[in-house]
């Protein structure tokens, strides 16, 4: 019960990696509110954490309008008075970012722009004064390993600008012990769809492994991860982001077929 009563913010809490971390944390003994806008699907976690016998509720918000997010806060504040921790890990990829073919450049950067990076900025800003009230605590930023990858276009560089913003509010809260990290994760298994679009085959199947570990990573391993970051066993860790994707980010996929003959040449030998 690393979070026992622990008042916890999650954005994006409604599906895919945000509900796997509303799940640990009311495991943990937390406290949820959890956000998004589709007000079915946080109905549905909500019945799910009733089920679990935890506590937690349900804001539907947009996080891109800073207006919404200000009500957000005040509406946090009315209700558990102070926050202990906030999870920024609302955001979209290119399936659900609305962006058509007809777009310029300034409305697709917007519509990337506005739920990846200028949500956790708003919400990071809006609720710095309520952890700062509870005496210092934590922010966990969720970020991407398409940061590195430039074939990711916007959406890495939105996702870049969080790993920068990690940075940024780790050194304007410090003063209030408040520490800020990120977790980037690499390919996670979510809803089917979900996965059938990353691997570009309808059973899910990947031509080539999505990590090193041969597989995709679980909601839960990048929760464990966020529980990590936020609880008081990263004390004294602020301002990183942490990968967690299954050593994606190590292998040169392209390189294989050649490695796959000399690979005996280049390894240490011992087994």
């Amino acid at each position: 019960m690393k979070m026992k009563d622990k008042r916890v913010l999650v954005t994006g809490g409604n599906s895919g990696i945000g509900r796997g971390i509303v799940h640990r944390f009311v495991r943990e003994g937390a406290i949820v509110a959890l956000c998004g806008r589709d007000q079915t699907k946080g109905d549905a976690v909500l019945r799910e954490v009733d089920e679990m016998g935890g506590e937690a509720v349900f804001h539907s918000v947009d996080l891109a309008v800073e207006s919404s997010v200000q009500g957000l806060a005040a509406k946090l504040k009315e209700g558990f008075g102070e926050i202990d921790i906030v999870i920024n890990n609302a955001g979209i990829g290119g399936r659900r970012s609305s962006i058509e073919d007809r777009d310029g450049p300034g409305t697709r950067w917007d519509k990337l722009r506005g739920p990846n990076l200028d949500a956790p900025y708003f919400v990071s800003a809006y609720t710095l004064p309520l952890l700062a009230a509870a005496g210092g605590g934590a922010i966990v930023n969720i970020s991407s390993t398409a940061t590195w990858h430039g074939n990711w276009g916007l959406y890495g560089v939105a996702k870049a600008g969080v790993e920068a913003l990690t940075r940024a509010f780790a050194a304007e809260g410090a003063a209030d012990g408040i520490r800020v990290n990120g977790v980037s994760p690499g390919w996670i298994e979510t809803e089917r769809d979900a996965t059938s679009s990353a691997s570009g085959s309808a059973d899910g199947g990947w031509s080539l492994p999505p990590s090193l570990l041969g597989r995709m990573g679980t909601a839960d391993e990048i929760a464990a991860a966020v529980l990590f970051l936020a609880s008081s066993d990263a004390s004294f860790i602020t301002g990183q982001t942490l990968i967690v994707d299954g050593g994606l980010m190590v292998t040169d996929y392209p390189s294989m077929p050649l490695l796959e003959g000399i690979q005996s040449r280049l390894s240490s030998g011992v087994r």
